[in-house]
């Protein structure tokens, strides 16, 4: 089933061309189904790059899924125009009345800065507050993950000796746990950070599970007993390129950037990276949608709650 979007935002074309559904609003208000009313809230800065990534990750699935972008209001956005802004985000002061099955919250390129001092950070506190009345489940990403620990458990974050940076492996826990379900017992995924959630206060939470981590760059998929809180270190919904992006464009700049690890043939950037975590990556916004969005939202039909 398709991904519903507003009919002119520019990832839509991109989808098709790869032979993805995707449906426009007004087609979508005739089909006598029950969608699923996902948020994102998108905080990083190539907004355009993370609708595309997150879009496809959303997009394997036998549901429809109807996407509302949210952006902050108390933040001006450098790397996008305010007409796309304009045209395709709402604000959560537009939504608050509102409830979602699901809402991702992205990560952000301010991990060094203290949380307290994000000019938004409150903003981003009405959210993540607002979500655990008016979300079903919420999907907390890199930077966002950390902030999400931090809020609504107190889990401290500390800066790396080194930035994480390339595409490492994860071994499973708690395989029964559906998130994690069909996965392999070690996975790999894409990671960009310079911070980390603390491993030793997530494990000494009760309220707290483990799925999966890493040897090399700690801890990576957290949630809470129900699920409605779900929070992941890395970027599995990162393109083949996106890495690559990143690291020649912080080359140029002259910053001192490592190159990623796991990612090219031979360690030569000059050759095409693999792709090897798109499967795992699937799987897991599959079972969240399914597992964690879909199956736990009640459904008031003909007077009926069923889930």
């Amino acid at each position: 089933m398709p991904i519903c979007t507003k009919n002119d935002l520019p990832a839509k074309a991109i989808l098709e061309n790869e032979n993805i559904f995707v449906m426009n609003e007004e087609r979508s208000s005739h089909q006598d189904i029950r969608p699923l009313n996902i948020a994102i809230v998108n905080l990083m800065p190539l907004k355009e790059d993370t609708e595309l990534h997150l879009l496809r990750m959303l997009s394997n699935t036998p549901l429809q899924v109807n996407v509302t972008f949210l952006a902050i209001k108390s933040h001006i956005s450098k790397n996008t125009s305010l007409s796309h802004l304009n045209q395709f985000y709402e604000t959560i002061y537009d939504v608050e009345d509102q409830f979602f099955d699901g809402m991702i919250i992205t990560g952000a390129p301010i991990e060094l800065m203290e949380f307290e001092e994000v000019d938004y950070w409150p903003e981003i506190c009405h959210i993540m507050e607002w979500s655990k009345t008016h979300v079903t489940s919420t999907l907390h990403l890199c930077w966002g993950a950390q902030a999400g620990l931090y809020y609504h458990y107190g889990i401290q974050k500390r800066t790396l000796d080194h930035k994480v940076f390339g595409v490492y492996a994860h071994k499973v826990y708690h395989r029964r746990v559906p998130l994690v379900r069909g996965f392999d017992d070690y996975f790999m995924a894409p990671h960009s950070r310079n911070t980390e959630s603390i491993s030793e206060e997530i494990r000494h939470n009760k309220e707290l599970l483990t799925l999966a981590d890493s040897n090399e760059v700690g801890t990576f998929l957290v949630m809470n007993g129900d699920g409605s809180q779900i929070f992941m270190m890395g970027h599995p919904e990162y393109d083949r390129m996106t890495l690559d992006k990143e690291y020649k464009r912080d080359l140029a700049k002259g910053l001192d950037i490592r190159m990623p690890v796991n990612y090219y043939p031979e360690d030569n950037p000059e050759k095409r990276p693999v792709m090897q975590w798109r499967g795992h990556a699937n799987t897991l916004y599959t079972n969240w949608l399914n597992y964690y969005v879909y199956q736990a939202t009640p459904y008031i039909f003909l007077g009926k709650e069923t889930k």
